[in-house]
């Protein structure tokens, strides 16, 4: 008896693998995206930080507290105003 032999079945190529993919193109992205970041580094300037930085940042605290602090004030001072300083009513 003789047997037909097919022929021997081709695997796909290297390319049609996902994991393929997968496994080189996450390196590949860190590696853009560290030349990204080391282009930025090189080509942008760093701010300069001043040196009452602290103080700064206390004065911005304090005008935040301070507007907090508008509406109970301005509530407190018209519960004390006497009635003849108020404005009119408007119908």
């Amino acid at each position: 008896m003789s047997s037909i032999e097919k022929p021997p079945i081709r695997p796909p190529g290297w390319w049609k693998y996902p994991l393929v993919w997968l496994v080189m193109g996450l390196p590949a992205a860190v590696v853009v995206a560290s030349l990204a970041s080391a282009w930025l580094a090189v080509h942008t300037t760093d701010s300069v930080v001043d040196e009452d930085y602290y103080q700064k940042g206390v004065d911005i605290n304090r005008a935040l507290a301070a507007r907090t602090l508008v509406p109970a004030e301005t509530g407190r001072n018209h519960a004390v105003t006497p009635a003849g300083v108020l404005p009119a009513r408007r119908p």
